[in-house]
This record gives C-alpha cells, sequence and structure tokens, in this order.
C-alpha cells in the first residue's frame, strides 16, 4: 500500500472512470479540491511553480527524458525539505524547521 496522495482539480480528465481506476490500481489515495475553491491547490501550486522556475526554467529544458525529468524532481524535493530556507519558516529548511518545533 502506497502512502502517495495524489491532488488535482475536479476537472474531466480527473474525475473519469478509466483514471481513477488508475490511480486506484497504483495503491495512490485520490485528493480533490472543492469544487469553486482552487486556494485548496494552493500548496502544491506554489511548490510546482518553485520547482519549475528553479530547475526546468533556469537550466532551459524544454525537451527531456522522463528518467531526467523524474532524477531533476526526486533532486528536487530533497533540496526543498531539507537546504532551501525559507523566510516564512524563519529563514530555514522545512527539515529544520519541524526539528526545532519538537
Amino acid at each position: 500500500s502506497s502512502s502517495c496522495t495524489l491532488h488535482s482539480d475536479q476537472g474531466s480528465v480527473y474525475t473519469s472512470y478509466a483514471y481513477q481506476k488508475q490511480v486506484k490500481e497504483r495503491g495512490m489515495t485520490m485528493s480533490m479540491s472543492r469544487k469553486g475553491t482552487p486556494a485548496d491547490n494552493a500548496s502544491i501550486e506554489s511548490f510546482h511553480s518553485s520547482l519549475k522556475t528553479e530547475t526546468f526554467y533556469l537550466d532551459n529544458l524544454t525537451c527531456t527524458t522522463t528518467a531526467i525529468v523524474k532524477q531533476i524532481v526526486e533532486d528536487y524535493i530533497t533540496y526543498y525539505n531539507n537546504i532551501r530556507i525559507q523566510t516564512k519558516l524563519n529563514n530555514q529548511s522545512p527539515v529544520q524547521y519541524r526539528k526545532l518545533a519538537i
């Protein structure tokens, strides 16, 4: 069983039977924004914006392989959680901030 949650809006692709079946078969939990509330997606949209700006756009990557994209995303998640400081977290990385909160 996976602990992965897949969040989306309520677009027709995401609410289709075929899509939901694929999500379930992969052991993921489906999460959807409430109707008319795009703010439900704000956290992940912010993360995606940072990811794209600090990796793909910065390196001018417009055509690449799935393996390269996967590696870039995995490396960025590690960087984002452990190294990248955030003003809203008192100039600490998320991991540093959580450690101090304990």
